[in-house]
Protein backbone atom coordinates (compact mmCIF):
# COMPACT_ATOMS: atom_id res chain seq x y z
CA UNK A 1 0.00 0.00 0.00
CA UNK A 2 1.23 3.65 -0.72
CA UNK A 3 -0.29 6.13 1.15
CA UNK A 4 0.14 10.57 0.05
CA UNK A 5 -0.41 13.50 2.74
CA UNK A 6 -1.02 16.73 1.00
CA UNK A 7 -0.29 19.52 3.52
CA UNK A 8 -0.04 23.12 1.02
CA UNK A 9 0.20 25.78 3.67
CA UNK A 10 3.64 27.80 3.58
CA UNK A 11 6.55 28.09 5.90
CA UNK A 12 8.02 25.42 8.07
CA UNK A 13 6.36 26.13 11.23
CA UNK A 14 2.62 24.58 9.58
CA UNK A 15 4.73 21.54 8.41
CA UNK A 16 5.58 21.11 11.87
CA UNK A 17 2.01 21.60 13.15
CA UNK A 18 1.24 18.76 10.89
CA UNK A 19 3.40 16.20 11.67
CA UNK A 20 1.44 14.60 14.08
CA UNK A 21 -1.26 14.00 12.07
CA UNK A 22 1.06 12.74 9.28
CA UNK A 23 2.46 10.34 12.37
CA UNK A 24 -0.88 8.63 13.30
CA UNK A 25 -1.73 8.11 9.06
CA UNK A 26 1.42 6.25 9.17
CA UNK A 27 1.15 4.36 12.20
CA UNK A 28 -2.69 3.55 11.40
CA UNK A 29 -1.74 1.59 8.27
CA UNK A 30 2.12 0.74 9.65
CA UNK A 31 3.87 1.56 6.02
CA UNK A 32 6.25 5.33 6.26
CA UNK A 33 3.86 7.56 3.97
CA UNK A 34 4.52 10.39 1.17
CA UNK A 35 4.16 13.92 1.96
CA UNK A 36 3.05 16.63 -0.68
CA UNK A 37 4.44 20.03 0.48
CA UNK A 38 5.40 23.47 -1.01
CA UNK A 39 9.28 23.94 -1.19
CA UNK A 40 9.16 27.12 1.34
CA UNK A 41 8.07 24.39 4.45
CA UNK A 42 12.15 22.94 3.86
CA UNK A 43 10.92 19.64 4.80
CA UNK A 44 13.90 18.01 3.47
CA UNK A 45 16.20 19.63 5.70
CA UNK A 46 14.31 18.55 8.87
CA UNK A 47 12.54 15.78 8.18
CA UNK A 48 15.28 13.65 6.83
CA UNK A 49 15.31 11.47 9.63
CA UNK A 50 11.75 10.83 10.05
CA UNK A 51 10.79 7.29 10.09
CA UNK A 52 7.04 8.02 9.32
CA UNK A 53 7.88 9.72 5.93
CA UNK A 54 9.61 8.38 3.10
CA UNK A 55 9.07 10.56 0.30
CA UNK A 56 8.72 14.26 0.16
CA UNK A 57 7.67 15.18 -3.42
CA UNK A 58 6.91 18.75 -4.01
CA UNK A 59 4.36 20.99 -4.99
CA UNK A 60 5.55 23.05 -7.20
CA UNK A 61 2.19 26.27 -7.40
CA UNK A 62 3.15 30.10 -6.42
CA UNK A 63 -0.57 31.71 -6.27
CA UNK A 64 0.62 34.81 -5.58
CA UNK A 65 2.81 35.26 -8.89
CA UNK A 66 0.79 32.42 -10.23
CA UNK A 67 3.57 30.41 -11.97
CA UNK A 68 4.81 26.56 -11.21
CA UNK A 69 3.98 23.10 -13.20
CA UNK A 70 1.15 22.63 -10.45
CA UNK A 71 -0.54 26.05 -11.02
CA UNK A 72 -4.38 27.24 -12.31
CA UNK A 73 -5.83 24.41 -15.10
CA UNK A 74 -3.17 22.97 -16.65
CA UNK A 75 -1.40 22.65 -13.09
CA UNK A 76 -4.52 20.01 -12.49
CA UNK A 77 -3.48 17.82 -14.86
CA UNK A 78 -0.04 18.11 -14.31
CA UNK A 79 -0.35 17.02 -10.84
CA UNK A 80 -2.65 13.92 -11.50
CA UNK A 81 0.16 12.99 -13.80
CA UNK A 82 2.58 13.32 -11.45
CA UNK A 83 0.82 11.66 -8.70
CA UNK A 84 0.21 8.94 -11.15
CA UNK A 85 3.72 7.57 -11.52
CA UNK A 86 3.95 6.85 -8.32
CA UNK A 87 0.30 4.78 -7.96
CA UNK A 88 -0.70 5.83 -4.45
CA UNK A 89 -3.79 3.50 -3.57
CA UNK A 90 -4.55 6.05 -0.48
CA UNK A 91 -4.80 10.05 -0.15
CA UNK A 92 -5.09 12.35 2.95
CA UNK A 93 -5.69 16.20 1.98
CA UNK A 94 -5.43 18.50 4.43
CA UNK A 95 -7.42 21.32 2.55
CA UNK A 96 -10.71 21.93 1.51
CA UNK A 97 -9.76 22.79 -2.21
CA UNK A 98 -11.60 21.07 -5.44
CA UNK A 99 -8.41 21.16 -7.14
CA UNK A 100 -6.26 18.30 -5.36
CA UNK A 101 -9.50 16.19 -5.33
CA UNK A 102 -9.67 16.64 -9.29
CA UNK A 103 -5.70 15.75 -9.69
CA UNK A 104 -6.55 12.89 -7.03
CA UNK A 105 -9.23 11.41 -9.03
CA UNK A 106 -7.78 11.65 -12.56
CA UNK A 107 -4.39 10.18 -10.69
CA UNK A 108 -6.92 6.73 -10.65
CA UNK A 109 -6.01 7.33 -6.65
CA UNK A 110 -9.14 4.82 -5.32
CA UNK A 111 -9.18 6.27 -1.74
CA UNK A 112 -9.63 10.15 -1.11
CA UNK A 113 -9.89 11.34 2.31
CA UNK A 114 -10.19 15.28 2.47
CA UNK A 115 -11.70 17.76 4.29
CA UNK A 116 -15.05 19.50 3.43
CA UNK A 117 -14.88 20.95 0.20
CA UNK A 118 -15.16 24.43 0.13
CA UNK A 119 -15.11 25.09 3.94
CA UNK A 120 -12.07 27.03 4.37
CA UNK A 121 -13.33 30.20 6.03
CA UNK A 122 -12.65 30.36 9.48
CA UNK A 123 -10.88 26.70 9.86
CA UNK A 124 -9.03 26.77 12.91
CA UNK A 125 -5.44 25.04 11.95
CA UNK A 126 -5.58 22.44 15.01
CA UNK A 127 -9.18 21.52 15.16
CA UNK A 128 -10.00 20.89 12.20
CA UNK A 129 -7.00 18.39 11.73
CA UNK A 130 -7.74 16.92 14.46
CA UNK A 131 -11.74 16.58 13.45
CA UNK A 132 -10.69 15.19 9.90
CA UNK A 133 -8.34 12.27 11.73
CA UNK A 134 -10.91 11.57 14.36
CA UNK A 135 -13.29 11.08 11.21
CA UNK A 136 -11.76 9.32 9.17
CA UNK A 137 -9.57 7.03 11.08
CA UNK A 138 -11.07 7.24 14.36
CA UNK A 139 -8.07 8.40 16.33
CA UNK A 140 -7.46 10.90 18.92
CA UNK A 141 -4.32 12.60 17.93
CA UNK A 142 -2.10 14.39 20.59
CA UNK A 143 -0.83 17.71 19.21
CA UNK A 144 2.85 17.29 19.80
CA UNK A 145 5.09 17.39 17.12
CA UNK A 146 8.72 15.45 17.14
CA UNK A 147 11.84 15.99 15.23
CA UNK A 148 14.03 13.16 14.66
CA UNK A 149 17.61 14.15 14.62
CA UNK A 150 20.80 11.59 14.31
CA UNK A 151 22.29 11.14 17.56
CA UNK A 152 25.60 11.59 16.00
CA UNK A 153 25.19 14.93 14.81
CA UNK A 154 24.11 16.21 18.33
CA UNK A 155 27.38 14.64 19.42
CA UNK A 156 28.95 16.28 17.27
CA UNK A 157 27.53 19.45 17.78
CA UNK A 158 27.99 18.95 21.57
CA UNK A 159 31.72 18.52 20.88
CA UNK A 160 32.17 21.30 18.62
CA UNK A 161 30.44 24.17 20.65
CA UNK A 162 31.86 22.63 24.28
CA UNK A 163 28.44 22.04 25.87
CA UNK A 164 28.36 21.55 29.30
CA UNK A 165 26.31 21.38 32.75
CA UNK A 166 28.35 24.94 34.22
CA UNK A 167 26.86 26.69 30.73
CA UNK A 168 23.17 27.74 30.40
CA UNK A 169 23.19 27.12 26.35
CA UNK A 170 19.68 29.20 25.38
CA UNK A 171 18.68 29.50 21.43
CA UNK A 172 17.24 33.28 20.83
CA UNK A 173 15.02 33.45 17.88
CA UNK A 174 15.30 36.54 16.98
CA UNK A 175 13.76 36.84 13.51
CA UNK A 176 10.42 36.40 12.35
CA UNK A 177 8.29 36.56 9.06
CA UNK A 178 7.28 40.19 9.35
CA UNK A 179 7.93 43.12 11.38
CA UNK A 180 5.66 42.95 13.69
CA UNK A 181 6.43 39.80 15.24
CA UNK A 182 9.75 40.36 15.77
CA UNK A 183 10.48 41.67 19.38
CA UNK A 184 12.98 44.69 19.31
CA UNK A 185 16.40 43.21 19.79
CA UNK A 186 16.67 46.02 22.52
CA UNK A 187 14.69 44.12 25.12
CA UNK A 188 15.73 40.64 23.94
CA UNK A 189 19.61 42.16 25.17
CA UNK A 190 17.79 43.35 28.18
CA UNK A 191 17.21 39.52 28.91
CA UNK A 192 21.01 38.79 28.41
CA UNK A 193 21.46 41.22 30.79
CA UNK A 194 19.42 40.04 33.38
CA UNK A 195 20.56 36.09 32.91
CA UNK A 196 23.87 37.10 32.93
CA UNK A 197 23.94 38.91 36.21
CA UNK A 198 22.38 35.54 37.82
CA UNK A 199 23.89 32.79 35.69
CA UNK A 200 26.57 31.48 33.18
CA UNK A 201 25.01 31.09 30.11
CA UNK A 202 25.41 31.31 26.19
CA UNK A 203 23.38 32.53 23.00
CA UNK A 204 22.72 31.07 19.94
CA UNK A 205 21.44 33.60 17.88
CA UNK A 206 19.06 32.07 15.25
CA UNK A 207 17.56 34.12 12.59
CA UNK A 208 17.35 33.98 8.62
CA UNK A 209 19.80 35.96 6.01
CA UNK A 210 17.69 38.86 4.84
CA UNK A 211 19.10 42.64 5.10
CA UNK A 212 16.86 42.84 7.38
CA UNK A 213 17.61 39.88 9.84
CA UNK A 214 21.02 40.01 9.07
CA UNK A 215 21.26 43.70 10.56
CA UNK A 216 19.65 42.22 13.91
CA UNK A 217 22.32 39.59 13.89
CA UNK A 218 25.39 42.40 13.87
CA UNK A 219 23.26 44.43 16.56
CA UNK A 220 23.97 41.43 18.58
CA UNK A 221 27.69 40.95 17.71
CA UNK A 222 28.33 44.76 17.99
CA UNK A 223 27.09 45.00 21.76
CA UNK A 224 28.78 44.33 24.83
CA UNK A 225 27.59 41.03 25.03
CA UNK A 226 28.88 39.59 22.07
CA UNK A 227 31.47 37.32 23.35
CA UNK A 228 28.08 35.59 24.61
CA UNK A 229 26.13 35.17 21.74
CA UNK A 230 27.06 32.84 18.55
CA UNK A 231 24.96 33.81 15.54
CA UNK A 232 24.43 30.59 13.77
CA UNK A 233 21.78 32.29 11.20
CA UNK A 234 24.29 31.32 8.53
CA UNK A 235 23.90 27.76 8.66
CA UNK A 236 21.43 25.43 6.52
CA UNK A 237 18.41 24.02 8.84
CA UNK A 238 19.73 20.84 9.50
CA UNK A 239 22.86 22.35 10.80
CA UNK A 240 21.28 24.38 13.30
CA UNK A 241 18.91 21.41 14.32
CA UNK A 242 21.82 19.40 16.87
CA UNK A 243 22.81 22.93 18.03
CA UNK A 244 19.42 23.75 19.28
CA UNK A 245 18.89 20.15 20.13
CA UNK A 246 21.90 21.14 22.88
CA UNK A 247 20.36 24.01 24.72
CA UNK A 248 18.66 24.18 27.68
CA UNK A 249 15.96 25.92 26.47
CA UNK A 250 14.56 28.89 23.98
CA UNK A 251 13.20 31.81 23.96
CA UNK A 252 11.98 32.60 20.35
CA UNK A 253 9.37 35.12 18.25
CA UNK A 254 6.71 33.70 16.78
CA UNK A 255 8.95 32.12 14.17
CA UNK A 256 10.04 29.03 12.46
CA UNK A 257 12.52 28.25 15.30
CA UNK A 258 10.22 28.50 17.70
CA UNK A 259 8.42 25.71 15.95
CA UNK A 260 11.34 23.37 15.71
CA UNK A 261 12.65 24.07 18.58
CA UNK A 262 9.45 22.57 20.47
CA UNK A 263 9.56 19.77 18.04
CA UNK A 264 13.01 18.81 19.33
CA UNK A 265 11.76 18.78 22.79
CA UNK A 266 13.30 21.56 24.17
CA UNK A 267 11.05 23.79 26.27
CA UNK A 268 10.53 27.06 24.01
CA UNK A 269 9.10 30.15 25.56
CA UNK A 270 6.74 31.76 22.94
CA UNK A 271 7.03 35.44 22.32
CA UNK A 272 3.57 36.09 21.08
CA UNK A 273 2.56 39.79 19.79
CA UNK A 274 -0.01 39.20 16.76
CA UNK A 275 -0.87 36.22 15.56
CA UNK A 276 -3.08 33.62 17.18
CA UNK A 277 -2.10 32.32 20.26
CA UNK A 278 -2.82 28.74 19.08
CA UNK A 279 0.80 29.34 17.35
CA UNK A 280 2.35 29.55 20.36
CA UNK A 281 1.04 27.32 22.30
CA UNK A 282 -0.03 23.65 20.99
CA UNK A 283 2.85 21.83 22.02
CA UNK A 284 3.48 21.00 25.42
CA UNK A 285 7.05 22.41 25.13
CA UNK A 286 5.63 25.49 23.92
CA UNK A 287 5.35 28.50 26.66
CA UNK A 288 3.87 31.78 25.79
CA UNK A 289 4.36 35.06 26.53
CA UNK A 290 2.43 37.82 25.43
CA UNK A 291 2.05 41.53 25.54
CA UNK A 292 1.49 43.02 29.14
CA UNK A 293 -2.02 44.42 29.46
CA UNK A 294 -3.64 41.41 27.38
CA UNK A 295 -5.46 38.00 28.14
CA UNK A 296 -4.78 36.82 24.69
CA UNK A 297 -3.00 37.83 21.48
CA UNK A 298 -4.31 37.36 17.73
CA UNK A 299 -3.72 39.16 14.52
CA UNK A 300 -3.87 43.25 15.26
CA UNK A 301 -2.85 42.86 18.46
CA UNK A 302 0.52 44.35 17.77
CA UNK A 303 2.07 43.92 21.18
CA UNK A 304 5.32 43.30 20.27
CA UNK A 305 7.05 46.74 22.43
CA UNK A 306 5.06 45.48 25.18
CA UNK A 307 6.68 42.00 25.88
CA UNK A 308 7.90 41.57 29.42
CA UNK A 309 11.98 40.73 29.80
CA UNK A 310 11.82 40.36 32.88
CA UNK A 311 8.73 38.24 32.86
CA UNK A 312 11.02 36.16 30.32
CA UNK A 313 13.32 35.51 32.65
CA UNK A 314 11.24 34.39 35.86
CA UNK A 315 9.27 31.91 33.28
CA UNK A 316 12.63 30.71 32.39
CA UNK A 317 13.87 30.15 35.90
CA UNK A 318 10.81 28.47 36.40
CA UNK A 319 10.76 26.04 33.55
CA UNK A 320 14.96 25.57 34.20
CA UNK A 321 13.67 24.90 38.12
CA UNK A 322 16.99 27.64 38.57
CA UNK A 323 17.46 29.13 42.44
Amino acid sequence: MKVLVVQNRMGIGDMVIFLPYIQAISKNYNIPVSILVKKNTKSSEFLSNTQYINQILILDRDDKKKIGRHYGIKGILNLASDLKKNNFDKIFIFNSSLRFRLSANIAGIKKIYQYKLFDKKNQDIIKTANNFIKDKLNIDVENNPKIDIDPNAISKAKTKYKTSDEIIDILLGIGGSGPTKRVDSKKFIEFIKICLEKYKCRFFLAAGMSDVEVKIINFFLESKYKDNCIPINNLKISETLPIIKNCKISICNDTSFSHLSAALGIPTIVLMTDTPIVYGNYSPQMYPIIPDGETTVSHNTLGKDRINPEKIFLEMKKILNLS
